[in-house]
C-alpha cells in the first residue's frame, strides 16, 4: 500500500487538476480570510463551506469536498460513485499549510453515499465519516450523504414574533422528549421509530394540547449507539437518520413554531465518543481531542473531550451551534455538561489532573469557549436563549460575559431539584422537621436565571419514576405528584418535565420502549395529567407566575410559621398588584378547616386551583367556594382569608 501512496504523490504533482478530464478538480471555496479565522478560532459558519457542497464549475455539475485533517498525509474521496475506490479521487491539501483537503469532483450526485479515506500520522490508515455532513446513513452503517439543505419555511409569524416567546418575562413550561421512546410504531421493536412527519401529526398536538409553552428534545445530532440516548455524538451538523432527512427535521421545527411552541435542542460540545468513523483520532492524531488525556479524556462516560484551546476545534464546535440557530430555526440550546467543561479535577482524583497556568482548577479555554459561544448566539439570533446544566456553585452562569458572567440565559437549578425530591420523599409526618430543606432555595434562587428541572436523569438507574418517588398508598401518591407539580409550577424561574411524568409513568423510562400510555385508561393518571394541563393554562394566563420570576419582586413568603402542621404560603407577584397569587401547600394528609391567614396588600376573592379536584382524581370534598375573606386593617390593606385545606394539596388564589 505505501508504494500505491507514493506513486500518487508522484502523479499528484505532475498532473493539471483543472482539465475536465481529471478525477478531482483544483477549486476552493475558501477565502485566506476564510482559513485565518478558522484557525484563529472565530469562523463560526464552517457549515456553508467544509463538507460536501453541491455547486457547479466549468458549466459541470458535481461535488465540492472540504475537510481538516491537518495530521494526514493523504485524504480521498470514496463511496458508491467511484465503487469505493480508496484511490480514485484524491484531495489536495491547500498551499496554507492550514491542514484544510478540498477539490470538486464533478458529476457527483445529491444522495451519494461516501467517505474520506485518511492516510494520516504515522501512515495510520482511517475511513471517516465527514465531520460536517448534513445527513448520515441509518445505524448501524455509519457513512456520510451528500444533501442539500433546502427548505421552505412557514414560520414566519413565529420568527418574527418569538422574542415574546422566549423572552425571560414569558412563561417557560418545558417537555423534554425522547423522540425515539415517546411513542413507537410498534412497541416491541426498538428499531423501529416514528418518522418526523408522524412526530409532527402526533407529538406537536400532545405537547399543544398539554399546554406546554416549549419542547427540550434530548439529542438529535446524528450518534451512533441508541443507549447513549444522543449524548454521544458523532455529527455535529446532521439531525439523526433515524426519524428522516434533515427536510423531516426542519418540518417538525416549522409543525411546532406554527403551533406556538418553542424547540430547544440538547446540545453537546463536552465530548465525543471513540467510533472508528468519527472525530476520534480523526487523522491518525489527536486532531479535535485534547493529546494529554488528563485533560482529554472523560473517565465517567468514556469519551474524548474537545480541545478548546484549538481555534479549529473552538471554529468548529461554535459553528455547529450556529449551524442549528440557522438552518433549523432552533429557539435555544440547553448546552450538556457544562460542569465537566468548567473543571480540570471534574471526576478526577488527585495526580490525576494538571493545574491551569494560574494554579487554579478552571480550564481557561473551555470556559473563554463557552463565552464566546453565547456572545455570538446571542448577537446573531434574536430572541433565543442558551441554557446550561451546570451543577456547581461556578459564579455568574446565567450573567452577561460583559460582567464576567458565562454567559447563558438560563441554568439548571440542581440543588433545588434534589432538594425538593429528598422533601417530598419524605412521610408528611416528618416533613416540618425539614421546612428548611424545602425552603432553601429561594436563599440561594437570585443568584442565576434558574430552570427548575426534573429531567430523564431522574427517572433511570433505579431512582424510579417521579410518581413512585412519592411517600404513602397509591392515593397519596397521586395527591403528592399534584401536590408537586403545584409547588413546581407556582415556585419562581421556568419549569422542565421530563415525558411521562405528566401522566404518573409507574415504570422507570427506557429508552428501548415507548411510554406506558395504556395507564391513561386510569382515573387516577388521566386526572395528574389533567392537572398537569391546568397547571400550565394558568402559567399562561397568569402573570404572576412570569413576569418577575427571575428578580427579588416576584416571590414573597406569606407563612413559615406553621412547621407542625407543614402549611406553607407565599405569595408570587405581578408587575400589577392586582395580578398577585397567593399560594397555599398543605403537606400533610391531615384536612384543615377554618385555616386562617393574614395577608397584605389586594383582596384575594376566589380560588382558582385546588389541586384536590374531582377533576384531577382528588377527593373534591375540601374547597372554598365561595372564598371567605375579611379587612382586618383598612389601612394597611390587610385581610384575613379563612380557608379549608384539602389534604395533601395546593391551592392558588386571586
Amino acid at each position: 500500500m505505501a508504494t500505491d501512496y507514493k506513486q500518487l504523490q508522484e502523479k499528484f504533482e505532475k498532473e493539471n487538476f483543472i482539465d475536465t478530464s481529471k478525477a478531482v478538480w483544483n477549486y476552493s471555496l475558501l477565502t485566506d480570510e476564510d482559513v485565518r479565522n478558522f484557525q484563529d478560532g472565530t469562523n463560526y459558519s464552517l457549515y456553508e463551506k467544509f463538507g460536501s457542497r453541491s455547486l457547479q464549475v466549468n458549466d459541470v455539475w458535481g461535488m465540492y469536498f472540504c475537510v481538516w485533517a491537518p495530521n494526514a498525509t493523504f485524504v480521498f474521496v470514496t463511496g458508491n460513485f467511484n465503487e469505493w475506490s480508496k484511490l480514485s479521487h484524491q484531495l489536495r491539501p491547500r498551499w496554507d499549510n492550514s491542514g484544510i483537503w478540498e477539490g470538486f469532483i464533478p458529476n457527483v450526485n445529491l444522495g451519494e453515499i461516501y467517505k474520506y479515506h485518511i492516510v494520516g500520522y504515522k501512515n495510520r490508515v482511517s475511513d471517516k465519516g465527514d465531520p460536517f455532513a448534513n445527513f448520515w446513513e441509518l445505524k448501524p452503517l455509519t457513512a456520510s450523504i451528500t444533501w442539500d439543505m433546502f427548505y421552505e419555511w412557514e414560520d414566519d409569524d413565529w420568527m418574527k414574533t418569538r422574542e415574546k416567546h422566549n423572552s425571560l418575562e414569558a412563561p417557560w413550561s418545558v417537555y423534554e422528549v425522547h423522540l425515539a421512546s415517546w411513542r413507537r410504531p410498534d412497541a416491541d421493536d426498538e428499531d423501529k421509530y416514528l418518522t418526523y412527519d408522524e412526530l409532527c401529526n402526533e407529538l406537536v398536538p400532545y405537547v399543544k394540547e398539554m399546554g406546554f409553552t416549549h419542547v427540550e428534545l434530548m439529542p438529535v445530532t446524528e450518534f451512533p449507539f441508541d443507549g447513549s440516548w444522543g449524548y454521544q455524538v458523532t455529527g455535529y451538523f446532521a439531525p439523526t437518520s433515524r426519524f428522516g432527512d434533515p427536510q423531516g427535521f426542519m418540518r417538525l421545527v416549522d409543525a411546532f413554531h406554527q403551533a406556538g411552541i418553542g424547540v430547544i435542542l440538547d446540545w453537546v460540545p463536552s465530548h465525543f465518543p471513540y467510533d472508528s468513523h468519527g472525530l476520534f483520532m480523526f487523522d491518525g492524531d489527536h486532531t479535535y481531542e485534547y493529546a494529554d488525556m488528563r485533560k482529554g479524556f472523560h473517565p465517567d462516560w468514556n469519551s474524548y473531550i474537545f480541545n478548546y484551546k484549538r481555534g479549529e476545534v473552538k471554529s468548529f464546535l461554535i459553528s455547529s451551534a450556529r449551524f442549528w440557530f440557522d438552518m433549523f430555526h432552533i429557539d435555544g440550546i440547553r448546552v450538556d455538561a457544562v460542569s465537566s467543561m468548567l473543571k480540570l479535577n471534574y471526576s478526577r482524583e488527585e495526580g490525576e489532573w494538571e493545574p491551569n497556568e494560574h494554579g487554579g482548577d478552571g480550564n481557561l479555554e473551555a470556559i473563554q469557549f463557552i463565552k464566546d459561544l453565547n456572545h455570538m448566539v446571542y448577537r446573531d439570533f434574536h430572541g433565543v436563549q442558551t441554557i446550561a446544566e451546570e451543577a456547581t456553585d461556578w459564579p455568574g452562569v446565567s450573567r452577561p460575559t460583559y460582567s464576567g458572567g458565562l454567559g447563558f440565559g438560563m441554568k439548571w437549578m440542581m440543588g433545588w431539584m434534589h432538594d425538593s425530591l429528598d422533601y417530598f420523599e419524605l412521610d408528611p409526618i416528618v416533613r416540618k422537621e425539614y421546612q428548611d430543606k424545602f425552603t432553601f432555595s429561594m436563599m440561594y434562587y437570585y443568584d442565576e436565571n434558574f430552570m427548575l428541572p426534573i429531567s430523564h436523569d431522574e427517572v433511570v438507574h433505579g431512582k424510579s419514576p417521579l410518581l413512585f418517588k412519592m411517600p404513602g398508598d397509591l392515593w397519596q401518591k397521586f395527591a403528592n405528584l399534584r401536590l408537586f407539580f403545584t409547588y413546581m409550577w407556582t415556585h419562581p424561574g421556568g419549569k422542565l418535565l421530563f415525558m411521562g411524568s405528566e401522566f404518573g409513568q409507574t415504570s422507570e423510562w427506557n429508552y428501548k420502549s415507548e411510554l406506558d400510555w395504556f395507564l391513561l385508561k386510569h382515573a387516577s393518571h388521566t386526572g395528574a395529567q389533567t392537572c398537569l394541563k391546568s397547571l400550565n393554562k394558568i402559567l399562561r394566563q397568569e402573570p404572576a407566575l412570569y413576569e418577575n420570576q427571575f428578580n427579588i419582586y416576584g416571590f414573597e413568603w406569606v407563612d413559615l410559621n406553621h412547621r407542625e402542621e407543614s402549611v406553607i404560603v407565599y405569595k408570587r407577584k405581578g408587575k400589577l398588584d392586582k395580578d398577585d397569587l397567593l399560594i397555599v401547600l398543605n403537606m400533610t394528609p391531615v384536612v384543615r378547616y377554618d385555616w386562617v391567614i393574614e395577608v397584605c396588600g389586594k383582596e384575594y376573592k376566589k380560588e382558582i386551583f385546588n389541586s384536590n379536584d374531582k377533576e384531577y382524581d382528588g377527593n373534591g370534598d375540601v374547597y372554598n367556594k365561595p372564598l371567605r375573606t375579611e379587612c382586618v386593617e383598612e389601612d394597611n390593606k390587610k385581610y384575613r382569608i379563612t380557608l379549608n385545606l384539602p389534604p395533601l394539596a395546593g391551592l392558588i388564589l386571586k
